[in-house]
């Protein structure tokens, strides 16, 4: 399969038709155990639904052909694939290095719940290769990178982190959830680990909740395994059956949400209401060359910064139509979000603090005119307040 498109990997890795029925689609095994052949006689390695489900199985050899890796982990949610990762590879007295604008739930797992157990966290800016030679210490473990970052849109060149974080023997994991594997292949980058959100454009739906851990090698595999087994955040069959099906239709949807937020950011950056647009597809972004070389496409994220300030931005969000106001992303439909009071509240009053005049969208696959008279509407709207 390895030797096939992206778009024909999407459809096809781990969606062999049922051999009994000659079903073109994989059935849901929705059980919670499976009848042994003796004591310890599994079929097919299946023996409790925590351990393993064939349905899971197919989600994971699907995402693991995605990504360009060994083998990948399917999880309940995003930030239970996190915890499972960090489980696996920190030990108290560890430090990870953290970009400086991150989603608001994983510098929330580092800092307050994995800190009290005496894991420490510290956070500079990725895109400045200088600092992160500065913020590597002896005891970091791990630099963890999201690149396009939530929600600021910050870019990070993956294969310059990744050597100066190996060469000082640290892991390097990457948070493919905003590009998603149709657009950025991290571990054919340099990174060791992939983590998802399947949730959002894998799943592509807003109709699941999941997340993953993609490996580039097998150094970490059986750790994580082991405690995706003995905590047991696994995903659900039906859950890992509607994210097979939203992967499938991955390649063509991205190129759809990558189209409509061009346009969007093209027409927000001629507005004078907005004082910063904040997409990686416009050359006058700082991180458009390293994106334009790592990346096949800059996605559907983008953010703006109201020119009048905080209650200007609160207001947009709340004025939009067909852009509903919403936490998530990389669903079908578009969603607006003020960070500041929703997706990063959690890190108000911290240096991940974000922006208060920034709301930020993800760009659906709608009609992008319909998108942009949207957009028009709201500014109308809170103009005339």
């Amino acid at each position: 399969m390895s030797d096939h498109s992206f778009a024909t990997r999407a459809i096809h890795a781990g969606q062999e038709f049922d051999p009994t029925t000659g079903a073109i689609i994989p059935p849901i095994y929705q059980t919670s155990t499976f009848v042994q052949d003796g004591i310890g006689g599994f079929r097919g390695g299946y023996e409790y639904n925590r351990a393993g489900n064939p349905t899971r199985t197919s989600l994971e050899t699907q995402l693991a052909a995605l990504e360009g890796g060994v083998s990948a982990l399917s999880f309940a949610s995003g930030l239970a694939s996190e915890d499972a990762l960090l489980r696996a590879l920190l030990r108290p007295g560890d430090h990870v290095l953290l970009g400086n604008d991150v989603y608001g739930g994983t510098h929330r797992l580092l800092s307050q719940v994995w800190g009290p157990w005496g894991i420490e966290t510290s956070t500079v800016e990725l895109s400045d290769l200088d600092a992160v030679r500065g913020g590597i210490r002896p005891e970091t473990k791990i630099v963890w990178i999201e690149t396009p970052s939530n929600p600021l849109l910050k870019i990070v060149d993956i294969a310059a982190v990744a050597e100066l974080a190996h060469a000082a023997g640290a892991t390097v994991v990457v948070d493919n959830t905003f590009a998603s594997p149709a657009l950025q292949q991290p571990l054919a980058l340099g990174a060791d680990v992939v983590v998802h959100s399947t949730t959002k454009y894998l799943g592509g739906h807003s109709d699941v909740l999941g997340g993953a851990v993609v490996f580039g090698d097998d150094r970490f595999v059986d750790a994580v395994k082991f405690q995706q087994f003995a905590v047991g955040a696994v995903s659900a069959p039906l859950d890992a059956w509607l994210t097979t099906r939203g992967v499938k239709t991955l390649a063509v949807r991205m190129r759809q949400h990558t189209e409509n937020a061009t346009a969007i950011a093209e027409w927000a950056a001629a507005r004078p209401e907005f004082a910063t647009v904040f997409y990686p597809g416009l050359a006058t972004h700082p991180g458009h060359e390293v994106a334009a070389r790592q990346m096949s496409g800059f996605g559907g994220m983008l953010s703006f910064g109201l020119a009048a300030g905080p209650g200007a931005a609160r207001a947009f969000a709340e004025a939009t139509e067909l852009f509903q106001l919403a936490e998530s992303l990389g669903g079908v439909e578009s969603l607006i979000g003020y960070p500041p009071e929703m997706t990063h509240a959690s890190v108000r009053g911290t240096e991940l603090a974000v922006p208060e005049n920034v709301v930020r969208l993800s760009v659906g696959i709608e009609e992008a005119g319909d998108l942009i008279a949207d957009l028009e509407q709201a500014l109308a709207k809170i103009a005339g307040r």
